[in-house]
């Protein structure tokens, strides 16, 4: 299990993560090159902009010529400013836009590869995880890893370019008042470095309780049926707040942080002013040769340039620590064992029969806590087998391996004599039709949840299949019929329309093997019970069928019944013969059946 969000040590800088990071950025190192390059010229021309000024004051405004003469020169120099001020703006947008262009292609790379990879994902793993977290592994911390890639580390580069740039202009414009400057920098970098370490360690806060309250949210919304019928509202009100009110805490901290951080900067500002009125304000009033009324307009111009830089240095910080603690996270999922992929070279069924055996399995979801225990049986090609037992006899999951859901701990499952290991996954679950109890429907249509969008699927077959299940009437007699919209969930849908779509999903694959999972007529009416049965008869036709069922009442027709006990197999044979022997089943039979009666 991976550690929880808390756990999960956010660095400031890992090369091993950013490496893996710049791979994504590498099929656009070209464009990120021309971003890279574009930088120079920016600089280049948005530090021009003071020493302009410096002309329009010392060379025109205050120059010893006729006033024709210097508003001519003050235009002229005026033109100058503007051109290369709307060159500088045609530059940053080109800039901005390629970076906007760069990030969004990486997004869609990210995003596809993490949801390609939690597709091949056991479901053991999502045992262990909320979706919630998942969901912020493909949304916000992949933004965080794109603005590192484009605005962090080219916007670090042209931060440090624009800096670079305006030292050299600084010390050509006049050394001496430079020089004074640099007084402040130690200053200056200490209260960056003080604060940027606390609004870091605020922001990891935020993080982790986004998460937590993401994961919450996901969790309640998805039970609110068991929430409003148990009247729990004021419970989760209260438990929501509690979540709620850790993320406020964490955002006014990093708040106050910030807060803190601007004003300082402000603070150095002002002193830096300071400073250049002071000194050049002396120089000039002596005369001094090297200081003009020019000179000061330009320092004042380029200290406020000086300080925009450094704003940007510590929002570029924040994007490093934030997308490395993402990158933690994401390349962590990435990372995740896929539990036994396809072998290298997967066998294939010569001529499929369907055949089952289980030889020996041994299986439990942690450690060894065993859900089955050295489980033996075989199930004969087109036989129909119903599996029986208490709650947590290890029904399911005796199915769940058969689809190869779940790894065997310890023996075998083969179908025609091979193992379910070394065949592909997908090929084994071509074969496979599965109808559980609660099936799952998606937002779309009627005709979509049974074709799950197959394009190889034409509707002929679609509706085939419905009609072969009986769900035609109930498809035909909805607004739309075939394409008629279905809500998140099959929310407008009864629980017998839901299960007949799951039946004509099933058959529409054209399965080999047809596994009925928790007894599909649990929560019907009797009339939809009638039509599902009939339904589940034909289907099991000619097919090898495991039924897996509560009502034992329903599973008479089977050719043969396995009875489970804490993951043992201790009866089998066909419902006549159980309840002759008057065993477990038997039993269990009569509780059924004195329960079903009272």
């Amino acid at each position: 299990m991976s550690a929880p969000e808390s756990e999960i040590p956010a660095r400031l800088f890992d090369r091993r993560l950013l490496g893996r990071l710049l791979r994504y950025a590498a099929p656009f190192r070209r464009y990120l090159l021309l971003a890279v390059v574009l930088i120079a010229p920016m600089a280049l021309l948005t530090n021009l902009l003071p020493l302009l000024l410096r002309a329009a004051v010392d060379g025109s405004m205050l120059a010893d010529l006729p006033a024709a003469e210097r508003f001519r020169s003050l235009a002229g120099t005026a033109a100058r400013y503007v051109g290369i001020a709307a060159l500088a703006f045609g530059l940053r947008y080109a800039h901005t836009l390629l970076l906007s262009w760069i990030g969004q292609r990486i997004l869609f790379n990210l995003r596809g590869d993490i949801f390609a990879k939690i597709l091949r994902l056991p479901l053991r793993y999502f045992d262990r995880h909320p979706v919630g977290r998942l969901m912020t592994r493909v949304s916000s911390d992949v933004e965080a890893m794109q603005r590192l890639l484009t605005d962090g580390l080219v916007g670090l580069i042209g931060d440090l370019f624009m800096l670079v740039g305006l030292l050299g202009f600084i010390f050509y414009l006049n050394a001496r008042l430079a020089s004074r400057l640099l007084i402040l920098l130690p200053v200056l970098f200490v209260v960056v470095a003080l604060i940027n370490r606390r609004i870091r360690q605020a922001q990891r806060q935020v993080r982790q309780r986004q998460s937590a309250l993401n994961s919450h949210l996901q969790e309640m919304l998805t039970g609110m049926l068991t929430i409003q019928l148990f009247n729990r509202e004021a419970h989760v009100q209260k438990r929501f707040d509690h979540f709620n009110a850790g993320l406020r805490d964490a955002f006014v901290l990093a708040i106050r942080w910030f807060s803190y951080f601007f004003p300082a900067i402000e603070v150095l500002n002002a002193l830096s002013l300071t400073i250049v009125l002071a000194v050049g304000g002396h120089a000039l009033m002596r005369g001094e040769p090297d200081i003009t009324l020019g000179v000061l307009v330009a320092f004042v111009a380029y200290i406020r340039e000086f300080f925009r830089p450094l704003e940007d240095l510590s929002d570029k910080s924040n994007i490093l620590q934030s997308a490395m603690a993402s990158s933690e996270r994401v390349f962590g999922l990435l990372d995740e064992p896929e539990e036994r992929p396809d072998p290298p070279r997967p066998a294939e069924w010569p001529a499929f029969r369907g055949a089952v055996e289980f030889d020996h399995v041994w299986f439990a979801y942690e450690g060894e806590d065993w859900v089955l225990q050295d489980l033996s049986f075989r199930i004969r090609p087109g036989e129909s087998v119903a599996v029986v037992g208490a709650t947590g006899a290890g029904k399911t999951s005796l199915i769940s391996l058969l689809a190869r859901f779940y790894e065997v701990t310890r023996g075998a499952v083969r179908v025609d004599g091979l193992d379910v290991r070394a065949v592909r996954r997908a090929e084994l679950h071509r074969r496979i039709g599965l109808v559980p109890q609660d099936p799952f429907i998606f937002s779309g249509t009627l005709a979509s949840n049974i074709s799950l969008e197959d394009p190889e699927m034409g509707r002929d077959r679609v509706v085939e299949a419905a009609k072969f299940v009986n769900a035609h009437g109930f498809i035909e007699a909805r607004p739309g019929r075939y394409d008629g919209p279905v809500l998140e969930r099959g929310a407008t849908l009864s629980t017998g329309q839901k299960q007949l779509l799951a039946l004509a999903r099933a058959l529409a694959q054209n399965p080999d093997i047809l596994l009925i999972l928790d007894e599909a007529t649990a929560s019907v009416d009797t009339e939809t019970e009638r039509l599902i049965q009939d339904a589940l008869q034909r289907l099991m036709k000619g097919r090898t069928s495991i039924v897996i069922a509560h009502r034992l009442s329903t599973i008479r027709h089977v050719d043969r019944i396995l009875v489970l006990r804490q993951g043992h197999l201790i009866e089998e044979g066909t419902h006549a013969e159980l309840i002759r022997a008057g065993g477990y089943y038997r039993r269990l039979y009569d509780l059924l059946s004195h329960t079903s009666n009272g």
